[in-house]
């Protein structure tokens, strides 16, 4: 089992950054690829970016690129999601999630990943 805890959302201006942490519990994300998703009212959860853990391999979704970094630290078993230039179009609840498979086709699909965290409010104001 994986246990996952989002933190360091929160309210920012259109332009300002947050940096998301995604901390890993009960066992180490070894070979699993991590990814963050976002889900705004009314919408679909969708895939922002994903990190493949043993070689940090990325993956972003366009609306995430060049504007957001997601990046790992193995020792402190944690997932970041950098975002910079936020936009109002960025207010949604960002989660992270695990998937077991790892790497490769489905990535960006919610319905691959294993485990998943309880979610964290970002709300960006124009």
């Amino acid at each position: 089992q994986v246990q996952l805890v989002e933190s360091g959302g929160g309210l920012v201006q259109a332009g300002g950054s947050l940096r998301l942490s995604c901390a890993a519990s009960g066992r180490t994300f070894s070979s699993y690829a991590v990814g963050w998703f976002r889900q705004a009212p009314g919408k679909e959860r969708d895939i922002v970016a994903a990190i493949k853990w043993n070689d940090g391999s990325t993956f972003y979704a366009d609306s995430a690129k060049g504007r957001f970094t997601i990046s790992r630290d193995n020792a402190k078993n944690t997932v970041y999601l950098q975002m910079n230039s936020l936009k109002p179009e960025d207010t949604a609840v960002y989660y992270c999630a695990a998937r077991i498979a790892g790497w490769g086709p489905g990535i960006g699909d919610v319905h691959e990943y294993n485990y998943w965290g309880q979610g964290t409010q970002v709300t960006v104001s124009s």
